[in-house]
């Protein structure tokens, strides 16, 4: 809620809990050297006993992405469809874990607990997803997951709208929708729509041809791959989540590459730039992306070059349009010609648009609406579309993470209760160390910079035999701010000096002084507050 990321639902029957999805987000601007956000699982932890097991609607990060943290404290059987879980299982294997993997299809009705469970194909842009509705002892539930709707699917299984039609008809208590482009009218565009566009960029190019994408948006590659096939260029695959996803998507059939199309990254230097297309991570202009250290002349095999054509085939997450502007004109400054979705149509949401919105709502026909996967603008936009369709606004609950929704048989409401759902910094190997107030000392420390001050003193006469030295790091330059550094020795080495001959010594008042001192000497000097640390050794 409120965010686009860390998608997860927990549905509680009495002493019985099934979870729907278990995602995670990448960092904002602010969470300087954090990996990725999870959300809390302190509940789950908790209840650990009640939880009889999860399904997944899809295998984007936003959705999957934190099942591996999740299954390192508790145990519990994951449904999902084929893809979905040989995305999971491949991350699990990089964490060195093992999961209960249950596979099933769209169509197929499962049970977890108490809770009976029919699939739905969904169209998205990633291969198998689907839509759940949820039969429980206090009414039925359904959830879209994320979805549009596509006549004209690359794969071409379009969406059951005769299953979802019967499943309205049974009635649903509670339905909950994704609001990502709850906001834009219309419809979104079919993935098919691609195919020209694309070839118009491929034919009379002799340039080297870089199309940057989403790894999991196997539709979105095989139509790449159709066209480069079609204008005779050979494929190399840039980005460790690109190769791993393209080799499982081959495996499981979901991914056509005719024999002698697909070559290594590094022998690209053997095939003229007319014949060669590259397709890469990187579209959301990520810091350690394939594209990004490419625009940063950084990338071990691919040197951009004048000429270059290069195609961002996506559109900009919320939040991220600063980092892809930053790798668009790097691109730009090293010669490349660069498409991308400000100055031409590469790329097609795999979100509903209100139209589409409001047809699920027709077929679902929900007693009871609940946006969901948005932040506030989405969700408020996606209750003006349900209030237009004829839901009473005592009817929709919009809630936040950690908000209760209640369903018993005589009506639904928010509980005043909630449970913990700050979200989890994973930096590195540490999960859940980093909290905001050492986000906060990270802040001022990029801002402001270290001043570090370094004595020693004798313990018994309280003389000091060892500096004061002032070491500088991120506030100035130390040869280049001579004098200003020499004046903050004459600071500490005052205020040690006020504490010589004392009976006895108080090393944290010995600390706490020097670095007081030197705080208001320097803002008084610079009007800037670096971080002062304070290190007094007793000789």
């Amino acid at each position: 809620m409120n965010e686009i990321g860390k998608n997860i639902t927990a549905l509680r029957c009495g002493d019985e809990i099934m979870i729907i999805d278990c995602g995670m987000s990448f960092p904002e601007d602010g969470m300087l050297g954090i990996d990725v956000v999870i959300p809390e699982f302190d509940y789950l932890v908790e209840n650990a006993r009640f939880v009889k097991g999860m399904i997944l609607t899809h295998g984007h990060e936003d959705h999957i992405g934190a099942v591996p943290y999740l299954l390192k404290k508790i145990k519990l059987p994951i449904y999902g469809t084929r893809l979905t879980l040989g995305l999971v299982d491949s991350k699990l294997q990089e964490h060195g874990i093992k999961g209960d993997l249950r596979k099933i299809e769209a169509g197929d009705k499962v049970k977890i607990g108490k809770f009976k469970i029919e699939t739905i194909r969904a169209t998205h842009s990633v291969a198998d997803s689907i839509m759940v509705a949820i039969e429980t002892p206090a009414g039925n539930v359904f959830h879209t997951g994320d979805f549009k709707i596509d006549y004209t699917p690359i794969d071409g299984d379009p969406m059951d709208f005769q299953k979802l039609a019967e499943i309205g008809k049974r009635g649903i208590d509670l339905m909950m929708c994704e609001s990502t482009n709850a906001g834009k009218p219309g419809f979104s565009e079919s993935e098919k729509k691609l195919a020209p566009i694309l070839e118009g960029i491929f034919e009379d190019n002799t340039s080297r041809i870089i199309i940057a994408t989403f790894a999991s948006n196997v539709h979105r590659v095989q139509t790449i791959i159709n066209t480069a096939v079609k204008c005779k260029r050979k494929i190399a695959l840039s980005g460790r989540s690109m190769l791993r996803v393209m080799d499982l998507a081959r495996e499981l059939g979901y991914l056509n590459i005719p024999a002698g199309t697909l070559v290594d990254l590094n022998d690209i230097s053997n095939f003229p730039d007319k014949k060669l297309v590259i397709i890469t991570t990187g579209s959301q202009g990520e810091p350690m992306s394939a594209l990004t250290r490419m625009a940063n002349q950084e990338h071990r095999s691919v040197r951009i070059k004048k000429g270059d054509t290069v195609v961002l085939s996506s559109s900009p997450i919320p939040g991220n349009e600063k980092t892809i502007s930053n790798v668009i004109n790097n691109l730009l400054e090293l010669g490349a010609d660069v498409i991308y979705s400000d100055i031409a149509d590469i790329h097609v949401s795999g979100h509903a648009c209100a139209e589409e919105i409001k047809i699920m709502l027709s077929l679902i026909k929900p007693k009871n609406f609940m946006p969901v996967h948005g932040e506030y603008k989405h969700l408020h936009q996606n209750v003006l579309i349900a209030e237009d369709l004829g839901i009473g606004r005592k009817n929709i609950f919009v809630l936040k993470n950690g908000n209760i929704l209640e369903m018993r048989k005589k009506g639904l409401k928010i509980s005043d209760k909630t449970v913990s759902a700050e979200p989890v910094f994973v930096d590195g190997l540490g999960v859940g160390d980093i909290g905001t107030i050492v986000l906060k000392d990270r802040k001022l420390l990029s801002e402001s910079g270290l001043i570090l001050v370094v004595a020693t003193i004798d313990g018994a006469s309280g003389l000091v035999v060892s500096g004061p030295e002032i070491i500088s790091r991120g506030f100035v330059h130390e040869q280049e701010n001579e004098e200003l550094i020499e004046e903050l020795r004459g600071v500490a080495s005052s205020k040690l000096a006020q504490y010589e001959q004392h009976e006895s010594i108080d090393w944290n008042a010995i600390r706490t002084g020097v670095k007081d001192d030197l705080r208001r000497f320097i803002y008084r000097k610079t009007k800037r507050s670096p971080v002062i640390l304070t290190i007094i050794m007793e000789a």
